[in-house]
């Protein structure tokens, strides 16, 4: 058993979310307090200076590109009704949107500093509008440039701050791209298509004369893309291959571009200066950890900092200097060592005390299932296995169009440091591997998902490491309907299941649900109007008479996703047939954000556990 107990794999600290400043100080947030907060630095390795005290988690920050002030962004209870706040250089806090009945979806500054845009739903909750706001203006000051029809956002500001670029979605797989034109407020329409293709991560190039972006038109998987703003015309730049082109940042003032790939959950990075030929890539040091994101430019372009994570190293942000690395880049040998720095650890988050050499790298397996497909999954295994074999907890993700990744959690760690394994897998549906993977699972396809749960514990039954007898299952969102779907469709498999934010109900899920969000999860589960029948009758609720297994439900009461009568209903229905112990925060939304609050229900969790398995 560990020498730590929960509380102190809870409190391994964060540091993420970098933006640098135009001085060159670093902005970041950093969960030292138990939320999230805005934290500055001025040069590596410093104490940092803690700039907000809120007893909310801030969702991010972003720095003025002309002067020493930056805009974040918070919303009250996990509500996720987000308002904007500019935070000036002698601490000084202005709210600038202050209408805490709407959502607030940054759009970024404009290059002089003077403006920012962001959407918002506070003409009508259900769609998004476009905004332009005065830096030092506040409230119903924000000039209205544009009104939705659905759910739009706004991509940045044209470098001459005469254009805004759009993106509308209408699911995760299927979005549109537009430029805005300030003056004569007429929308272009760059991404006429059929079908849904996805176009993402899109941004403006240097002097404006070119977007790049990431998208599968034509493609199985996403690629790395520039396109024409006048046309729309594409060119695709670099492919993927197998894997998905995840993300690319472009600096505007020197095109130096950073783009990634997914490697089977892993972090492929890849930099490159843009060229009138193409793409010139200049190999990048190793980073901290396996998976890395978020990428913010200097003020001269000169360097860009990131976060980065893995199993065993917890998210910190660094800083990679270009002009140390474009010394490097025609010796391979001197990069691999990096003996510049080129690649500079900035913030050191805690550990906690507890040694990283203890926490466990997870195995990439691959499972088949009933179709005869290959489910890829993490699988851990504690230091110490006793000879009946571990328990197991089958960590399931949300989504269902997203994919679990090897980053850092303390609240894993600690399961294994206790001699439970884990296996996390990547059912169909999850992103990561290819358009048809992520079609698998949709509408009348749904269960077929939860069948690749079951052969997941059937691989787990052939392992000597496994104990066959105490498997849970636990996910949250709709990794929580997963856990109740095989509650219930396969009773006998399981020895205890964590409902974490779950959908307990397709129907009154997708009736409660934000209406901003409503039509863009029909697009994914079924609608209501076409698709009632089907979606009641895979809903757990309507099966729960088969549950056999004690249930844990845990939910935020604010939580406008998943609402709470999702839990309420289950633990209502399932207490009749097994033990039944439920956790509500009042102060929470959609997952549980707070450290205290944390450190409660998962006390709880790891007390049911014990108890049950």
């Amino acid at each position: 058993m560990s020498d730590y107990d929960l509380e102190r794999y809870l409190t391994v600290r964060s540091a993420y979310g970098a933006s640098l400043g135009p001085d060159g100080r670093l902005a970041f947030l950093h969960d030292a307090t138990g939320v999230g907060q805005v934290y500055t630095l001025d040069e590596p390795g410093e104490w940092p200076t803690q700039r907000t005290f809120y007893d909310e988690p801030v969702s991010f920050a972003s720095y003025s590109p002309e002067r020493p002030e930056l805009i974040f962004g918070m919303d009250e209870g996990g509500n996720e009704r987000m308002q904007l706040f500019r935070l000036d250089d002698d601490g000084t806090i202005t709210n600038l949107t202050g209408m805490p009945e709407a959502k607030h979806r940054w759009g970024g500054w404009r290059a002089d500093g003077e403006q920012f845009a962001f959407a918002s739903n506070r003409r009508d909750e259900s769609v998004f509008d476009i905004y332009v706001q005065d830096r030092d203006a506040t409230g119903e000051a924000a000039e209205l440039v544009f009104e939705g029809d659905g759910w739009l956002s706004v991509g940045g500001f044209h470098p001459d701050g005469d254009e805004l670029l759009l993106q509308q979605a209408y699911s995760n797989f299927d979005q549109d791209v537009y430029v805005l034109d300030l003056d004569t407020r007429e929308r272009r329409h760059l991404t006429p298509h059929d079908g849904d293709i996805r176009y993402s991560s899109v941004q403006w190039g240097p002097d404006g004369d070119a977007l790049y972006l990431v998208t599968d038109d034509g493609s199985e998987t996403l690629y790395l893309a520039r396109m024409d703003p006048e046309t729309g015309d594409l060119e695709q730049l670099r492919s993927g291959g197998e894997w998905n082109v995840g993300g690319v940042a472009v600096d505007e003032e020197t095109g130096t571009l950073v783009y990634s790939r997914n490697v089977d959950g892993y972090t492929d990075l890849t930099l490159g200066e843009l060229t009138d030929d193409g793409l010139e890539e200049l190999p990048i040091p190793e980073l901290p950890g396996n998976i890395a994101g978020g990428v913010s430019f200097g003020p001269d372009g000169d360097r860009f900092a990131l976060s980065s994570s893995g199993r065993r190293e917890n998210t910190n942000v660094s800083v990679v200097d270009l002009t140390a690395l474009r010394q490097l880049a025609d010796d391979e040998a001197a990069l691999a060592g990096d003996p510049t720095g080129a690649v500079t650890k900035w913030t050191e988050a805690s550990t906690a005390g507890i040694p990283a050499e203890t926490f466990v790298e997870p195995e990439l397996i691959r499972y088949e299932t009933f179709d005869g497909r290959e489910i890829p999954a993490f699988f851990s295994v504690p230091e110490s296995v006793p000879d009946e074999g571990a328990p197991v907890i089958v960590d399931i993700h949300g989504g269902p169009e997203s994919q679990r990744r090897p980053s850092f959690s303390g609240l894993n760690q600690y399961f294994l440091s206790e001699g439970y394994a884990l296996l996390e897998p990547n059912v169909r549906g999850s992103s990561g591997y290819g358009r048809e993977y992520t079609h698998l699972d949709d509408v009348e396809k749904r269960m077929d998902s939860v069948k690749d749960i079951d052969y997941a514990v059937e691989w787990l039954t052939d392992r000597d490491v496994v104990d066959p007898e105490r498997i849970v299952a636990k996910g949250g969102s709709y990794g929580g309907f997963m856990v109740l779907a095989a509650l219930t469709e396969y009773p006998q498999r399981w020895a205890a299941g964590v409902d974490i934010v779950g959908i307990a109900n397709f129907v009154t899920f997708l009736e409660n649900t934000g209406s901003w969000r409503r039509e863009l999860r029909e697009a994914e589960y079924g609608s209501l109007a076409e698709d009632r029948e089907f979606l009641e009758s895979i809903s757990p609720t309507n099966n729960i008479d088969a549950i056999e297994a004690p249930l844990f439900v845990l939910h935020g009461a604010n939580d406008p996703r998943v609402p709470v009568g999702e839990a309420e209903q289950i633990v209502e229905q399932a207490s009749n047939h097994v033990p039944v112990r439920k956790r509500i925060f009042d102060d929470e939304g959609h997952g549980i954000s707070k450290l205290d609050n944390q450190i409660a229900a998962y006390t709880d969790v790891v007390d049911f556990l014990d108890e049950h398995v």
